[in-house]
């Protein structure tokens, strides 16, 4: 019994240190954190400049105990900084949470947490018999939140597009299942000699419409909407992009997409698929293979896609791959011409 003992104790003492498990079993603390942080409006209260607990407090309509809470972990996972009695907000968080510049992922943080989390509450009852139900099916006052917190998801990508590939022979593009408008606006923006159509499904199409008017772009981004999968696609047009969609689909229905956009395009026509490419293991980027649980608690058939996949699928449907080539973050977008 003694050598039994001993031999365990010893067998415990060599055991792996559990710290990694333990980092990710916990990481929904820090997000929820986060969540919590953002819609109390902490870090849009400090935009007005640094201060103390109880100026906190004040600002945000908390109390003391609630504020301390929200702001030292905030200050423990790097959001927020304490100088002194003082809580500042980090560079970061000042530039993307404090809703004093353009580049603002409130919308994302709010969409992750009213909608994903539930979600994946479930990611194991997902992956084993399919999502309860289809990020298609959101009821009116959950839609909105969804299509802006992918368009602040998307902000960074969208904007980087048309650094990264030319389209100044194109002058007309089609943009399918372009969501609130955000990438054709960045693509208008840059390229004056373009006009767009977004493409997209009625509950969105409204949205999209206000937001290419609220900047004034609507003369040259109009809005057709319809089901990419299901509708006739609008001929004459000369560039086509499709970004965050292949990720809805499996591999048929993207072929099946590829096609319908192949037999409406013009010779000479460029394709652009922007979404979260992977290497041939769907391990990198690292959050491109986490995103594949986002999908898949929100879509039926949601998932990642290697590179070598969407090349694959563009020579079955009368493509011509030309390049792949990094955005921003996790995403990238693969250039075709037609064949």
């Amino acid at each position: 019994m003694t050598m039994t003992a001993h031999t365990s104790a010893e067998t415990d003492h060599d055991l792996p240190n559990p710290e990694p498990i333990m980092q990710l079993a916990s990481g929904f603390m820090a997000a929820k954190h986060l969540f919590a942080a953002s819609e109390l409006g902490l870090f849009e209260a400090l935009g007005e400049g640094p201060t103390d607990l109880h100026g906190l407090a004040a600002r945000t309509g908390l109390t003391a105990r609630a504020t301390r809470i929200s702001a030292d972990a905030m200050v423990a996972l790097g959001m927020l900084e304490r100088r002194g009695e003082q809580y500042v907000n980090t560079e970061t968080a000042a530039a993307f949470l404090a809703g004093g510049s353009p580049a603002d992922l409130r919308p994302l943080l709010r969409f992750w947490d009213k909608i994903s989390f539930p979600a994946w509450e479930d990611l194991a009852g997902a992956l084993a018999r399919g999502p309860k139900r289809q990020i298609f099916d959101l009821d009116a006052a959950l839609q909105p939140i969804a299509s802006i917190g992918v368009e602040a998801f998307s902000a960074g990508p969208s904007l980087a597009l048309p650094d990264t590939v030319d389209l100044s022979g194109s002058h007309r593009l089609l943009d399918i299942g372009g969501g609130t408008g955000s990438w054709s606006i960045a693509v208008a923006r840059h390229c004056p000699h373009l006009s767009a159509t977004v493409f997209e499904l009625p509950a969105v199409a409204q949205t999209a419409q206000d937001r290419i008017a609220s900047v004034g772009l609507e003369g040259r981004i109009d809005v057709c909407a319809g089901d990419a999968m299901a509708d006739p696609l609008p001929a004459g047009y000369d560039a086509f992009l499709v970004a965050n969609l292949v990720h809805y689909w499996s591999p048929e229905q993207n072929r099946a997409l590829l096609q319908r956009i192949r037999d409406v395009a013009a010779p000479g026509a460029t394709l652009l698929i922007a979404d979260f490419w992977t290497d041939p293991t769907h391990t990198q980027p690292v959050a491109a293979a986490l995103m594949a649980g986002e999908f898949a608690v929100h879509l039926e058939h949601g998932d990642v896609y290697s590179v070598g996949e969407g090349i694959a699928w563009l020579q079955d449907t009368g493509w011509r791959y030309r390049d792949h080539r990094s955005l921003t973050g996790p995403m990238s977008v693969i250039v075709a011409e037609t064949a």
